[in-house]
């Protein structure tokens, strides 16, 4: 999410907040047990730490890692912290999930000014879309390391990937204003959005921020610079939306939507630094603000919020440095990372844009069959 970071860059300040530990949270079904941190480019776990249901892996944007937590330990990670996009790194990951023992991960970038260890003035490259085994090897990937481009095999700016059923990969790349699906030979197989054109017209996205695919079919897109949700069809028909293109009033910035089991659909709007969830008659029902919390910065820009199968509501919120879960009241019941404390120590995030709990697709695209 460019846009909205580069201006967060300038505008971010400090002050003293407290650090909000993490706590149990059995009811989420998020897990708390005591194994070794870890700092290398991927490090296996043992049987009983890795991929074990209630873990919670988070794209540690800033850090330019994915790490696996349980508790406050790394028990696996993705990305040795280089700022060059290889084999064993990552840049600013914007997106991961876990697909049985594969982790799907968005290499976005870093713009100027945002990673200290970038020494491009420019920001520093990633553009892949990586299958990550458990021994660290990338399995598959659609993109070039460091290359920019909207022809065969070229991204820009991929913020976020969706693992399809079957094994496609859903794809939003932001900076060619696009979401496509591509199958694993490479080719693109549906696509919305003119590549390379932002706009508010008939098939045109501006700075799309996620996709998730329906059970309907249909696909659901967070068009962050248009300030809107909308559900489209295979058919490039709009057959939902909440937000305008014309106006901040609604949305401010949308950085993702999924959308549950009961038709609602949860939203993070990042500019308003808030999470809601909206009916289909476009009724909020419920919402959380970031940053009325104890320690906030003005503007943290939550940038994921996704349901929990217990019903709390894991945010990312990103210029916290933190994850938090949430409840149905409002009250914060778990937390990874020290409010305003950017690091990459023992419980530390730097700037954290997704986190998923391992085995939890609540609201999210269940890839069945995908391999």
């Amino acid at each position: 999410m460019f846009s909205n970071r580069e201006a967060s860059m300038r505008k971010r300040s400090r002050s003293t907040g407290r650090v909000v530990m993490l706590s149990a949270l059995i009811g989420g079904g998020l897990a708390l047990a005591p194994t070794a941190t870890t700092a290398t480019a991927a490090t296996p776990a043992g049987p009983s730490s890795f991929n074990q249901p209630g873990n919670v892996i988070v794209a540690d944007q800033y850090n330019n890692r994915v790490v696996e937590i349980r508790g406050h330990h790394v028990v696996w990670q993705f990305g040795d912290g280089s700022s060059v996009a290889g084999p064993h790194s990552v840049i600013g990951p914007n997106d991961v999930e876990r697909i049985g023992s594969l982790t799907l991960i968005s290499g976005t970038g870093t713009p100027a000014a945002a990673d200290p260890s970038c020494i491009n003035p420019n920001g520093c490259v990633d553009n892949r879309v990586m299958l990550v085994n458990r021994q660290g090897s990338i399995v598959w990937q659609y993109g070039k390391a460091g290359a920019v481009g909207s022809g065969f095999d070229l991204l820009n700016t991929p913020v976020q990937s969706t693992a399809l059923p079957g094994g496609d990969v859903l794809i939003t790349d932001q900076g060619n204003s696009r979401v496509i699906e591509v199958n694993r030979q490479h080719d693109v197989v549906w696509q919305y959005g003119v590549t390379g054109t932002a706009g508010s017209g008939l098939d045109e996205l501006n700075n799309p921020n996620s996709a998730e695919l329906l059970p309907n079919g249909h696909v659901l897109i967070a068009d962050e610079n248009n300030n809107r949700v909308i559900e489209v069809t295979r058919g490039h028909q709009i057959a939902w939306q909440y937000g305008s293109p014309s106006s901040t009033s609604i949305l401010n910035g949308a950085a993702f939507a999924s959308r549950l089991a009961n038709g609602h659909t949860l939203i993070t709007d990042s500019n308003n630094n808030r999470v809601l969830e909206v009916t289909s008659q476009n009724e909020v029902v419920w919402s959380f603000v970031t940053n009325l919390r104890p320690g906030s910065i003005a503007a943290p820009l939550p940038t994921r919020a996704v349901r929990l199968v217990g019903g709390d509501t894991l945010i990312s919120d990103q210029f916290n440095d933190q994850i938090i879960s949430v409840d149905a009241r409002g009250e914060v019941d778990f937390s990874q990372g020290g409010i305003q404390v950017d690091g990459n120590g023992p419980n530390q995030l730097n700037a954290p844009y997704d986190a998923k709990v391992v085995g939890d697709f609540t609201g999210l695209t269940v890839p069945v069959g995908f391999r």
